[in-house]
């Protein structure tokens, strides 16, 4: 008898510690400081954490950063922001009201992917008034996702990461490796040529080469890729589709005279009947030398795969 007693005694302390474990749990969580609700609290690790700017009434700061801005955001009408004129990565920031309390906050999106977050606090002089981003990949540091700049994904990568999209055709263009040797144009001293077709996550990177054998700068008005029938019949509409290029790296709109350019276009990917081509047409600004690349579906298909692991 005795024993069963003390089998009961020792049900009943667990029941009675568990039970005032779970209060514990449950009291803890309701006393947090966001919400009342049961919640878990964010780690710091996951912060993104902001740069402090200070601003002012009578001058205005600069910021600079690595690439074209797409977004900003305020979070009061204490300040205000927006783009320099003429100049896609440059942002201008002010204070509307002289010497306001406190502190406040705005962010910034570029068309890399990153991500910016800024503090913003009145000063009368401060400290700084241009400021800039610095860009770590042109240190080749490919690995600092730091607490202060998160990559934004956009609809028209397909998905992909902008800051992998910069690494592939950087990769590319510093590998600079001729894998197709039969698609080029040639006229009046100058040369155009695509060196090569690689295909990864939904895009095609189109590596191509600007030969300028003549004495006169070749300057380029603008280059399209459209697709187009083979065979247009007489008396029949010309049908086409013009794909534009997402992103490019290295694109230099002037070519000296007996010098070289070399350029990679992110182009969303696609397939194209046998009956159809894919060309891509450079234009010259103010010429005549126009250059045009006829690219067939088996081109296409033959797009060099890309291994992530390999990019450098």
């Amino acid at each position: 008898m005795k024993k069963i007693f003390g089998w009961v005694a020792l049900l009943v302390g667990m029941v009675t510690g568990a039970n005032a474990q779970v209060n514990d749990t449950i009291q803890r969580t309701t006393g947090n400081d966001l919400y009342q609700g049961i919640t878990r609290k964010l780690p710091y690790r996951q912060m993104v954490t902001p740069h402090g700017v200070q601003v002012t009434f009578a001058k205005t700061v600069h910021i600079i950063f690595p690439s074209a801005v797409r977004y900003v955001d305020l979070g009061s009408d204490r300040i205000i922001a927006g783009k320099a004129d003429g100049a896609e990565n440059v942002i201008r920031v002010k204070a509307t009201t002289e010497g306001f309390p406190g502190e406040t906050n705005f962010s910034v999106i570029c068309e890399d992917g990153s991500f910016y977050s800024f503090n913003a606090r009145y000063a009368h002089e401060p400290e700084m008034l241009n400021i800039e981003m610095k860009d770590f990949l042109e240190n080749g540091d490919t690995t600092d996702f730091s607490h202060t700049r998160m990559n934004i994904h956009f609809r028209e990568l397909a998905g992909e990461s902008p800051l992998l999209v910069k690494l592939i055709m950087q990769s590319i263009y510093k590998e600079d490796r001729r894998e197709i040797r039969h698609l080029g144009c040639k006229r009046f001293g100058v040369q155009f040529l695509l060196k090569s077709i690689h295909s990864h996550n939904g895009l095609f990177y189109f590596h191509t080469e600007t030969r300028n054998r003549s004495n006169v700068a070749f300057r380029t008005d603008f280059i399209r890729f459209k697709i187009v029938d083979k065979k247009v019949p007489k008396r029949t509409a010309i049908q086409e589709r013009v794909i534009d290029p997402v992103r490019s790296y290295n694109e230099v709109l002037v070519t000296e005279g007996k010098s070289d350019v070399r350029t990679v276009y992110a182009v969303p990917q696609f397939t194209i009947p046998d009956d159809k081509l894919l060309v891509i047409e450079l234009f010259e600004k103010d010429g005549g030398r126009h250059q045009t690349i006829r690219v067939e579906n088996a081109d296409l298909v033959a797009a060099r795969q890309i291994n992530e692991l390999k990019i450098k």
